[in-house]
């Protein structure tokens, strides 16, 4: 993602050579403003690698809540609708389920 859009690595920066000519820049002036930045990009790269991380993390903790939820409200579905079944009404089907088996009917 950031690698496609970036044209220049901090290795880049370091060995860039630049042409002197007769009114050129002092190169030690350059050299320290290269080493400025050159130390901005390792720290921008270092925040990016670390967000990067910490997003693949997030996504996979957000991936396990999301099956938490759609296990709970599966739980809660069932718990719902046996919300109107009564013991007197599990006995009456244990009952009748036991005359099918044992053939009282």
């Amino acid at each position: 993602m950031y690698e496609e859009k970036r044209f220049l690595t901090a290795r880049e920066i370091l060995e860039k050579d630049f042409k002197i000519d007769a009114r050129g820049y002092r190169p030690q002036e350059v050299d320290q403003f290269l080493d400025l930045v050159i130390k901005d990009y390792v720290e921008f790269e270092n925040t990016t690698k670390k967000l990067l991380s910490e997003i693949k993390l997030l996504e996979s903790d957000n991936s396990k809540l999301k099956s938490e939820i759609r296990n709970l409200r599966a739980s809660l579905e069932i718990a719902n609708s046996n919300k109107g079944v009564t013991n007197v009404d599990l006995l009456k089907r244990i009952s009748d389920l036991e005359k099918v088996v044992y053939g009282e009917e």
